[in-house]
């Protein structure tokens, strides 16, 4: 499982990285050619848009394994060590419900928007919405791999690159 884990989260960050350095260029080039040329790329702007939907969705799933949402923990630091675990199964059952959720309506936005194609890049727009589904799953699959340590001890993942309790204490 954690060899399943590592690779998992390896390329979830793969693919952050590289949507987003691919983003940076595109806007970046688009800059440049505007100033230098005063000429632009007309999909430039529709494409980091997209992208940036993509990054969102990709990303909340290592946000949330690392504890770095906004979370309200003053009502289970006050309750007795039982009552906090209790607290704590009730909200992951309910971010577990959420997530299901958002795979649920993220699959009826994409047959929805099947045959509406994108202003410039005309590509359909499911593409763009099944970042929602996709990124439900990626969100469901890291919660399963962290919720058993936030059930009962408030414990997020923590590696090399980012430690929650850490920046916290800053």
């Amino acid at each position: 499982m954690q060899t399943f884990e590592r690779y998992f989260l390896a390329a979830n960050r793969w693919a952050l990285i590289l949507l987003l350095a691919a983003m940076s260029v595109i806007i970046f080039t688009n800059v440049a050619l505007r100033y230098l040329t005063d000429s632009s790329l007309e999909w430039a702007e529709e494409v980091a848009r997209h992208m940036m939907i993509w990054l969102t969705f990709l990303g909340a799933g290592p946000v949330l394994r690392y504890g770095g949402h906004i979370a309200v923990e003053n009502l289970q630091d006050t309750l007795p060590r039982a009552a906090g675990i209790a607290l704590r199964a009730v909200v992951a059952a309910l971010l577990f419900g959420f997530f299901g959720f958002m795979v649920w309506y993220g699959w009826l936005y994409m047959e929805r928007t099947m045959f509406q194609l994108t202003p410039v890049t005309q590509i359909p727009f499911a593409y763009v919405y099944s970042a929602m589904a996709i990124g439900g799953v990626l969100l469901i699959v890291h919660f399963l791999l962290i919720v058993r340590g936030y059930v009962l001890e408030r414990r997020f993942a923590a590696d090399e690159h980012f430690d929650a309790t850490a920046s916290a204490s800053l």
